[in-house]
């Protein structure tokens, strides 16, 4: 329903930029073989057409003409320089394509990132830490020409901080990776930033390299054992992922089975619904496999840290067989590691992990 809407939402802004069925043709599109919340049609003059949810914008390189019919759209000039990524879920991915050089501004502050080289070009001030999303510094995004400003969904719920990076002449890209069905839809958002700053070619290499490692575990037959996948709050709630959440997809990708499926009906987007603990044991104390969530809880490296949270734990079943493990902290930051997490997650259910990952580690 969300991808309905927001390719309604897309036609209906065209229509109205736009004014004109007579508008010129594109010659072709980027091929995207799961992403579905972005589009670009590339046009003879040079120039490209970008569509993300409800937003258009002509991607302008220098020289290049924009096409007849989308002249009123909002332009971003390519490729882009002086990048503000206010979506902590963007850097990874201009890590991975060796792009970090187009980007000058963050949201997130040094001791927040959990990825080393964007804590180190953060807390030497390669890339400034602005302020929060919510209230950028804007004097130092117009002293230095900030040519894109990128948002996650996040942005929707303060648009007088949309309204004014757009009033002070900031193109503003509100990015709907989190809103991909599919995990590998979220990394070829790649594609699209290799596009912005000039970096095609190593942006379709990396993805490529995902859709390898992502091709050697589909090909496997399920495990048919159940994970849960969880923390705990401080007032003992227990926070779990819903069916639609990416996490949950990457559990079933790697040949598994949610453990916690009963959960409250919910109307909002929200990826995480927290339950009580007598809920959660009743669907998860027979789970195959448990993996705790250390990116907001905290690690755990421990079993007594573990069963420490809560007396029931111990009850479990992957607690008595030994099959906890816990994600490393940088997990959710690292959001061109779909096809990696994957592969873990299928290595720690399938028993084939052995003690060390990248991205999770057993709880001893």
């Amino acid at each position: 329903m969300r991808r309905l809407l927001c390719v309604l939402a897309a036609l209906l802004t065209l229509t109205f930029l736009c004014g004109s069925a007579s508008a010129e043709e594109p010659t072709g599109s980027m091929e995207l073989q799961y992403a579905e919340n972005f589009s670009v049609d590339y046009y003879a003059g040079g120039a490209a057409l970008l569509r993300a949810g409800d937003q258009a914008f002509v991607l302008q390189p220098a020289g290049a003409s924009v096409p007849e019919g989308l002249e009123k759209l909002p332009r971003i000039s390519v490729p882009a320089q002086n990048i503000y990524l206010a979506s902590s879920s963007v850097p990874d991915l201009f890590l991975q394509m060796d792009a970090l050089d187009t980007v000058r501004f963050t949201s997130t502050d040094a001791p927040s990132w959990r990825i080393p080289e964007l804590r180190e070009a953060v807390g030497t001030e390669q890339i400034a830490y602005i302020g929060k999303y919510s209230a950028p510094d804007y004097e130092a995004l117009l002293t230095e020409g900030c040519d894109l400003v990128v948002e996650n969904t996040m942005i929707l719920h303060n648009p007088a901080t949309k309204e004014k990076l757009e009033a002070l002449g900031f193109p503003v890209l509100i990015e709907y990776s989190s809103y991909e069905p599919h995990p590998l839809g979220r990394v070829e958002w790649i594609k699209l930033y290799g596009l912005l700053c000039g970096k095609q070619a190593e942006a379709n290499a990396f993805f490529d390299r995902q859709l390898e490692t992502y091709g050697s575990v589909e090909k496997l037959e399920p495990l048919h054992k159940s994970v849960a996948f969880f923390h705990i709050t401080a007032n003992g709630g227990v926070v779990v992922r819903r069916q639609a959440d990416y996490i949950t997809r990457m559990i079933e990708l790697a040949g598994a089975e949610t453990a916690v499926t009963e959960l409250p009906p919910s109307d909002n987007a929200l990826s995480t619904e927290t339950i009580q603990m007598e809920s959660f044991y009743a669907q998860a104390r027979d789970a195959d496999v448990l993996i705790y969530n250390s990116t907001v809880a905290g690690d755990v490296t421990d079993m007594d840290s573990f069963l420490s949270q809560h007396p029931l734990l111990g009850d479990f079943k992957a607690v008595r067989e030994g099959d906890v493990w816990c994600t490393e902290m940088s997990m959710f930051q690292r959001s061109s590691a779909a096809a990696d997490m994957i592969k873990e997650i299928r290595a720690a259910v399938s028993g084939d992990a052995g003690e060390h990952l990248r991205y999770l580690h057993r709880i001893q």
